[in-house]
């Protein structure tokens, strides 16, 4: 894939709203027709083709202590432990459901603990939910696996980082987000380098096989020249990934980003330079730039699989197991098996009365029809790859892409007229110009972002 370059003209031009593609349709598509039965009739389908097809688990843990102003994931803010001890139980007993639809012969190869904040859970929960895991699925146990969890480092000690590996993880990802005290204390998230640097160094001695740091850049009180200091802070520690995501500033959504003086922001102007700074700075200090916020070490796993052409993505980012059925475990999670996606109850007591009574609590979803899922493949290719490849499309589809894709190609002119990509009769390439704008590029493809209703539904692209 190209080396990304940094166009402003283009980025103002083309970096408006837009979704991210961790599923496609994506999740505002989902609808409450699709029910539990649904659900367990599709895996039932594609366990029985595929029986020994590898799986994945999501497990999401809602809980956290505090409350970051930033942050639009789904949390409860609670200092009640006991809350997390019940929420356990009824984790356990959603285990046990989903485990049973699934041949023993499925192998677990990918394991992602998100929030919330996973580490909520104390080390003796931690072995509990590890525990039950290991007993109703099948879980890899070599180098293989990449079982992972994200960490507060404000509440974790590096003991927990080696309890955590005792459990069998062998990735972490630490949220830093900035380390500048101000613009830690306007989002309400204050942490020391020095306590994020010895976290590090006790994953790498524990074992831990990939240590990725979150920055987040658009937050109140940022400067070009802070982030600047804080990158320097990171390369000394020299993380093997690097997410650094743009701050979407939607109070409307989540109430938490009220309590934001919105007049601290950055500029549109000053934001762009922050992510052009980081940009230089990552490429020239040997990361690669893998898409989407999303950036790696060259000998990193993301990297060597997306230059064999495997890399994929789903609601955990950028995967290097995107053959796997995904199911997603606990409240608001979201699972997509075969041609289907389901999501678990979003209020944690709709969520404990459905598992309690013994129904899975998926409320929602959907079934992909045969558009849907040539509309996804070709979307992943561009988010993940780049490129699109019309012969292998035509084989795997048994369609005459240049007839199927006739006005999404006609509008493709457009977006290589202004450099964004090359298109020929063997297929799309996109151009390093276009690489910080996939998610403009592939929506060219999508067929319900047409309305505008749907657009308001989504972050800014950049």
């Amino acid at each position: 894939m190209n080396s990304v370059e940094f166009d402003r003209a283009m980025i103002e031009r083309y970096g408006g709203r837009g979704p991210r593609y961790t599923s496609y349709p994506t999740a505002v598509q989902f609808h409450a027709g699709f029910t539990e039965a649904e659900y367990r009739e599709q895996v039932r389908r594609t366990d029985g083709a595929h029986p020994t097809a590898p799986l994945s688990l999501y497990i999401h843990i809602p809980f956290c202590h505090s409350l970051c102003y930033y942050c639009g994931c789904s949390k409860i803010v609670t200092r009640h432990a006991d809350r997390a001890e019940r929420y356990l139980g009824t984790l356990l007993r959603e285990v046990e459901l989903q485990a049973a639809l699934f041949s023993p012969g499925r192998i677990v190869s990918q394991l992602h603990l998100g929030g919330g904040t996973p580490t909520y859970l104390d080390p003796a929960q931690m072995r509990r939910l590890m525990d039950a895991l290991r007993s109703h699925f099948t879980l890899r146990l070599d180098g293989q696996r990449e079982f992972s969890i994200e960490i507060d480092p404000r509440t974790v000690t590096p003991e927990d980082i080696a309890a955590l590996a005792a459990c069998g993880f062998n990735r972490i990802s630490m949220g830093v987000q900035d380390f500048d005290p101000a613009v830690q204390k306007a989002v309400n998230r204050v942490q020391s380098f020095e306590e994020t640097e010895a976290l590090v160094r006790a994953a790498r001695s524990a074992g831990f096989g990939s240590v990725s740091l979150d920055l987040i850049y658009g937050l109140p009180l940022q400067t070009v020249a802070g982030f600047d200091r804080t990158l320097e802070r990171i390369l000394e520690v020299c993380p093997d990934r690097l997410a650094v995501y743009s701050y979407a500033h939607l109070p409307q959504m989540f109430r938490a980003q009220k309590l934001i003086h919105e007049e601290q922001l950055p500029a549109p102007a000053v934001k762009l330079d922050i992510l052009r700074r980081t940009i230089e700075t990552l490429t020239a200090a040997g990361y690669v730039y893998i898409g989407m916020d999303h950036f790696a070490l060259a000998d990193d796993e993301l990297v060597k699989s997306q230059i064999r052409g495997d890399l994929q993505r789903n609601f955990q980012g950028y995967s290097t197991h995107g053959q796997c059925d995904l199911i997603g475990l606990g409240v608001t999670a979201i699972g997509h098996v075969g041609a289907c996606y389901g999501q678990n109850a979003k209020e944690i007591e709709a969520y404990t009365r459905s598992v309690e009574q013994g129904h899975l609590p998926i409320v929602r979803g959907l079934v992909m029809d045969a558009d849907d899922r040539l509309r996804n493949t070709v979307i992943q290719e561009i988010m993940c790859l780049g490129r699109l490849n019309f012969a292998s499309l035509a084989d795997r589809f048994g369609i005459d892409v240049r007839t199927y894709f006739a006005s999404e190609l006609e509008r493709l002119e457009t977006l290589q007229q202004d450099g964004l990509l090359q298109l020929n009769e063997a297929g799309l390439s996109v151009s390093g110009r276009g690489r910080l704008l996939l998610r403009a590029i592939a929506m060219v493809f999508d067929r319900y972002v047409a309305t505008h209703q749907v657009k308001q539904a989504f972050s800014k692209i950049i």
